[in-house]
């Protein structure tokens, strides 16, 4: 083979490797990945898509609750069809719960979607479409070093004796939070019989980026509430002393991250809780022990305030589920 025909060859090479590699791109699927999601009314949602051996697969966050897989998620041309099957309230004639159909179509353009909702009722009529957006969530950093953060000076956010520094996440909410005896207390009690009282969630006025937070929460049987940081990841707060390790149980990112260990005391006990936020990771110590460990935060929690894991956001205190009470609320800012 001489000097001219090796070069040629090269050069049907380098062509072959540059076309496929061209082609490869272009056939990655733009929908795959993490998407933070505005729905429809402004509540925060989130969206993941995945794809192995050609087959997409979906899960999502809807404002509130849990992250649940989509049941069932395909192409349609360069559009997203995702389809979520949903109990309704209303029964069929033999007391079986009715489903409703939604349907969920995006579009992408770069790093932003464009989606419209559109629910099939059971024995009922369809919805008007809805319209929202999304935005591509950034790849994660790699896990922070802890040993190398910096810390600022500690702000005391309860002082034990007012409600100075917070408000209510919802203004038209019913109160239930007050100081007492150097205790943020929220009773949210209702009257059997009653028209059900729709008590609101405490935020603090200011916001924050990265932190070290410690607190101590005093959970009675039954007791549920949450510590949002930054408004958008929440920990569970509640009564799950003895039960098995879940996402959903004292300490947990809810729904997200399950904690390594039980570390829950039994109810009405004070327990405290050590959570640092650093380069969306969070690391938990529930009552001494590390029970999640500079894990990696996927995205926004149900209820967050904001799907936007960038911004500056509050502490929020979930007060809507049942009584409950903090004392010793302590920040402290991570130095950039």
């Amino acid at each position: 083979m001489n000097k001219r025909t090796r070069y040629a060859l090269v050069l049907v090479g380098l062509s072959v490797i540059a076309c496929t590699s061209v082609h490869a791109a272009r056939e990655a699927n733009p929908y795959v990945g993490r998407w933070a999601l505005t729905i429809p009314g402004g509540a925060a949602g989130w969206l993941g898509v995945t794809e192995e051996a050609g087959k997409l697969a979906g899960s999502i966050l809807w404002g509130g609750g849990s992250v649940l897989p989509v049941d069932d998620i395909k192409m349609d041309g360069d559009k997203l069809v995702i389809t979520r099957i949903q109990e309704s309230r209303r029964r069929d004639d033999k007391g079986q719960p009715l489903k409703d159909i939604e349907t969920i179509t995006a579009t992408v353009n770069g790093d932003s979607l464009k989606l419209t909702t559109i629910t099939k009722r059971a024995n009922g009529p369809e919805t008007a479409p809805a319209n929202f957006t999304g935005k591509r969530i950034p790849p994660l950093p790699p896990r922070p070093d802890l040993s190398k953060v910096k810390f600022g000076k500690p702000i005391v956010l309860f002082n034990g004796t007012g409600l100075e520094g917070w408000k209510l996440v919802e203004s038209r909410a019913t109160s239930g939070w007050s100081a007492k005896d150097g205790v943020l207390v929220n009773n949210a009690a209702q009257q059997e019989g009653q028209p059900r009282i729709s008590y609101g969630n405490l935020r603090t006025v200011a916001e924050f980026e990265d932190f070290n937070l410690k607190l101590e929460v005093n959970a009675a049987q039954r007791d549920n509430s949450g510590v949002y940081l930054r408004g958008i990841y929440e920990v569970q707060i509640m009564d799950s002393y003895g039960r098995k390790l879940d996402s959903h149980n004292m300490g947990g990112i809810y729904s997200r991250i399950t904690p390594t260990v039980n570390a829950e005391k039994p109810p009405g006990q004070w327990q405290t809780l050590d959570m640092t936020l650093v380069d969306r990771h969070a690391t938990i110590v529930l009552n001494g022990k590390t029970i999640i460990d500079n894990q990696p935060l996927l995205g926004c929690t149900g209820g967050a305030l904001s799907s936007d894991e960038f911004k500056p956001g509050p502490i929020y205190l979930q007060g809507d589920h049942t009584s409950i009470s903090y004392r010793n609320i302590v920040l402290t800012p991570i130095v950039k």
